[in-house]
């Protein structure tokens, strides 16, 4: 067997073969590309909040007004910090009675008028009292835009670049994560803004005038063609499959599409709904808790959600100034707030990298095990490192080797636990229950973030500092064992074809493979011919 054919039958090759046979018009459709952008534009309100919270609490103006002693202690924080995370369970719990009811772009509008006006409150708030009330109505929005975002982008993109555009939505997440954090640094800088409360009052209205604009734009864009087919809205489901498509009606893979999630529908309803077009909330649960796949759909969901935070990256993203402190390189709030912000922009970049590099082209599987094992050995050494400094002096080149460990670990977390959740959640569920599983994964991720948000001042207390790194460390390597046994590769498939990937033990998902199309014989005209035709007929698919 030759390199090329051995190549061919990677990951990476098996990738590039369905890129360059895939339509043109189908991976660069400026309709589809605009369309998930919008969505992705969701993940802003989430990480906006969360890059300026885990700073804003280090201007003068903001300590003055809400009689905040210090934004380097984490247990000074803990509740302006945490309390959005009841609003975030809430609204993405919520989320579900509201996206199939009225679609994915008015939810998206709706959504985002929520966490508008919690976060004019948040401006206005004249004591902490009321801060704390305007945050948990923020969350509300933020936690049903988290629902919304990831499982449109699932529902429009073509399968070859699944994985590339629902990870958009993290990369969104690391770019608001940044910009709000020089955001910070800009008006701590401003000489103009000091002593005034329109220092920090200005990082919470930038926000709201992008978002304005998001809504502006969603009226000239999209709405997802398989929640259209789900409310038999035929003809313009069919009219929006070709706008986002770039290909004419007649074209046998926009045909074949449609058949497939026609066909899904109707099966999904035939034997869940009684053949009713819109299920009950009992139908809904029934299908989700009593149905073995499904319920594998949410054992996966739910734990890749609970990982992430058990790792500890969002929580030291949260209290990022502290954990400086700690490691001993928080020296004044200038520094601080540029460090804060060279670690926010990394992660904007670190999941650029993750969503063109490793979530479609190298798996999600491979992509996990690369990410995962770079955030545990990064926290490995920030926790040795914070042991042995509390006993003596430390060298400098060790302390730098820290501060790199840090920004290693957010590396590990954007590739692996930050980016493939986003991905999974949005693109197991069969269409009927795809909004009450993504509701009913993100309302636990939520859920979770809350509790680590508000519990880690206490774990850096109770084990010294270091002891909570290696804790980290810890559930990184059960995350590890996790995705070996369990998790399944299923980038390249469709929406549709998921269902093979959890019928069977559920030991034996992560051997699922899709057999590699043989080679065409350029020599052949009518060879050539056959091999277009048969990768257009649904792929069948084989277990190890």
């Amino acid at each position: 067997m030759g390199i090329k054919a051995i190549f061919a039958r990677t990951k990476l090759g098996s990738y590039g073969t369905a890129i360059r046979t895939a339509p043109r018009e189908v991976l660069f459709n400026r309709q589809l590309l605009l369309t998930a952008l919008l969505f992705a534009c969701g993940a802003v309100p989430l990480t906006w909040d969360q890059g300026s919270s885990a700073v804003i609490a280090t201007l003068p103006s903001f300590q003055k007004h809400f009689n905040i002693d210090s934004g380097t202690d984490a247990s000074e924080i803990k509740y302006f910090v945490s309390l959005i995370g009841i609003g975030d369970t809430i609204g993405a719990a919520g989320s579900f009675f509201v996206n199939d009811r009225i679609g994915r772009l008015w939810s998206y509008r709706l959504y985002i008028g929520i966490w508008m006006v919690g976060q004019i409150l948040q401006i206005a708030a004249p004591n902490v009292a009321a801060l704390y009330a305007a945050r948990i109505i923020c969350g509300c929005g933020i936690g049903a835009l988290l629902v919304n975002g990831p499982i449109t982008l699932v529902e429009i993109a073509p399968a070859e670049i699944r994985g590339v555009l629902t990870s958009w939505f993290t990369v969104m997440m690391g770019l608001a994560h940044g910009v709000s954090t020089f955001c910070v640094y800009g008006v701590y800088l401003d000489k103009r803004l000091e002593g005034t409360r329109m220092q920090y009052q200005i990082v919470w209205i930038a926000p709201i005038i992008f978002m304005a604009l998001c809504v502006g734009a969603s009226f000239f864009l999209c709405e997802s063609p398989r929640w259209l087919l789900l409310m038999d809205r035929q003809q313009e489901a069919t009219d929006t499959l070709v706008r986002i498509r770039g290909l004419p009606l007649e074209h046998q893979r926009v045909q074949k599409e449609l058949h497939e999630i026609k066909k899904a529908i109707y099966h999904e309803r035939a034997f869940y709904a009684g053949g009713k077009r819109t299920a009950n909330f009992k139908s809904i649960l029934r299908e989700t808790f009593t149905v073995p796949a499904n319920l594998r759909r949410v054992q996966q969901c739910l734990i890749l959600y609970s990982l992430p935070q058990l790792s500890g990256a969002a929580s030291i993203s949260s209290y990022l100034i502290p954990i400086l402190k700690i490691v001993g390189v928080a020296h004044g709030t200038t520094r601080n707030l540029f460090l804060s912000g060279m670690y926010t922009m990394s992660k904007f970049f670190f999941a650029l990298i993750a969503s063109f590099l490793f979530v479609d082209a190298l798996g999600r599987r491979k992509s996990l095990f690369v990410g995962i094992t770079c955030q545990m050995l990064a926290d490995l050494y920030v926790g040795i490192y914070v042991k042995y400094q509390q006993e003596g002096p430390v060298s400098e080149s060790v302390s730098q080797a820290a501060i790199a460990a840090i920004f290693i670990q957010a590396f590990g977390y954007s590739v692996g636990l930050l980016t493939l959740p986003f991905v999974f959640s949005g693109e197991l569920w069969p269409n009927r229950i795809r909004s009450f599983g993504a509701a009913l994964a993100q309302m636990f991720h939520r859920l979770f973030i809350y509790v680590m948000s508000f519990a880690l001042p206490s774990l850096l207390k109770n084990t010294d500092n270091w002891g909570a790194f290696i804790f980290f460390a810890g559930w990184c390597a059960i995350s590890l064992i996790y995705v070996y046994l369990v998790v399944p590769e299923i980038s390249g498939l469709s929406v549709e074809e998921m269902d093979e990937v959890f019928t069977g033990p559920w030991l034996a998902a992560r051997h699922y493979r899709r057999p590699v199309p043989p080679p065409e014989n350029d020599d052949s005209e009518s060879n050539h011919t056959v091999s277009r035709l048969n990768s257009a007929k649904p792929i069948q698919e084989q277990r190890e």
